[in-house]
């Protein structure tokens, strides 16, 4: 590897640790050496890259640094364009056609040499087409969850039962064939999720939830582990 790309190697696995690193975690990443990880900390820190800590503590990337845009590698622009083609392949219209512009984005940006990675890739991600059609507006949804509002919902289950809730949206998962809003559900006082395919009508509310949407998000994170433990203890042979 070459020291320009480990430098920046380096940079990357910073910004994406949650706790200090040392230089022992980042050679054994970068399968290099010790020394040369403490040479190239303090070439970055040389060069105003906000880096602090000390041998054997750990290294942190202070917040704020920004690298100038689309300083991608290989394997990066790998895996944002097959990530680009499965959501273009499996989201609402929205979003996928929002995937198509960013690779044709990445694909003008690029310097020429990696180009061939974008219109080229060697993975692929193929589209579902046994993906159901979403009953209620995804553009909305997504925009009542960054506001932290509620959506009033007609819901029929599978036994083709409807139901009046109110729910508070957290997130949109993406199954193969269909896609799920979970949401903390007021009529049942507690979290669920529902079948975008399985709406039959919904209001986009201005109230907002009664909980901060990071505390519920940890909440509802909480609830899955909790549901994950419980299936695998009865998993468990007696």
């Amino acid at each position: 590897m070459r020291r320009a790309d480990r430098l920046f190697q380096i940079i990357q696995v910073l910004r994406r640790a949650r706790a200090p690193l040392t230089a022992d975690a980042i050679a054994a990443e970068l399968e290099t050496s010790k020394r040369t990880i403490y040479r190239d900390i303090a070439t970055l820190i040389g060069q105003h890259v906000p880096i602090r800590g000390e041998a054997g503590m750990g290294y942190v990337l202070e917040r704020g640094f920004d690298m100038p845009p689309l300083m991608l590698t290989p394997d990066e622009i790998e895996a944002a364009v097959l990530g680009a083609q499965w959501v273009a392949g499996h989201a609402d219209p929205v979003l996928g056609k929002a995937a198509q512009d960013l690779i044709a984005k990445i694909a003008a940006t690029v310097p020429d040499r990696l180009r061939p990675f974008v219109q080229e890739p060697a993975s692929r991600a193929r589209p579902d087409l046994r993906v159901e059609p979403d009953r209620i507006d995804m553009t909305k949804v997504r925009a009542q969850i960054h506001a932290g509002r509620k959506i009033a919902l007609r819901y029929r289950d599978e036994h083709g039962r409807d139901s009046e809730r109110v729910i508070w949206p957290i997130t949109v998962g993406y199954l193969d064939t269909v896609r799920l809003i979970a949401a903390w559900c007021e009529l049942r006082k507690d979290f669920r999720s529902f079948r975008t395919d399985r709406v039959v009508d919904a209001s986009y509310l201005d109230e907002k939830y009664a909980e901060r949407r990071d505390v519920l998000r940890a909440r509802w994170r909480q609830s899955l582990e909790r549901m994950i433990a419980e299936k695998s203890r009865m998993k468990q042979p007696t």
